[in-house]
């Protein structure tokens, strides 16, 4: 079993955002585009996780995550920015790559296994380098879904 479903339509490349609360803003609309959750709700949610302390992981990545009801299972979206911006991450470095991960609330382990698998791919030297140079969604979906069903095998 994956640790977090993730759809083709869910990953953006090339994404236009100013500030950590743009890139937020659209990581909210691509949950309600994709897995038909209401956007307002999402942002709050990864707001309030915000509140708490930064989601800038490092190594110009960030994974904002929460979680919300009405999930049964962990769902993802990738942005990979045109532009790097500030994340207030622990590195200090401008963030490139918005990995956001929703679960449920009921699930404690499943979501940190999640956050887990996440940072574990984007540790991975030669699996980020080919993330951030992707030419399309689709090649970073095939990667990110590649190493998915590797970690769960």
């Amino acid at each position: 079993m994956a640790w977090f479903e993730l759809h083709k339509q869910a990953v953006l490349i090339s994404a236009r955002v100013a500030d950590k609360h743009q890139a937020l803003e659209l990581a909210a609309e691509q949950f309600g585009h994709c897995y038909g959750l209401d956007p307002d709700k999402v942002l709050g949610c990864l707001l309030e996780r915000e509140q708490l302390g930064s989601t800038g992981f490092g190594r110009r990545v960030a994974i904002p995550h929460g979680k919300m009801d009405g999930l049964d299972h962990s769902v993802a979206v990738v942005l990979r920015l045109g532009k790097p911006i500030e994340f207030g991450s622990i590195d200090n470095l401008p963030v490139d790559l918005v990995i956001a991960l929703l679960s449920p609330v009921a699930t404690g382990a499943m979501h940190l296994q999640a956050l887990a698998h996440i940072s574990r791919l984007t540790r991975d030297e030669k699996t980020l380098a080919k993330i951030k140079g992707a030419d399309d969604p689709d090649a970073i979906y095939a990667l990110v879904t590649a190493e998915l069903d590797r970690d769960a095998a």
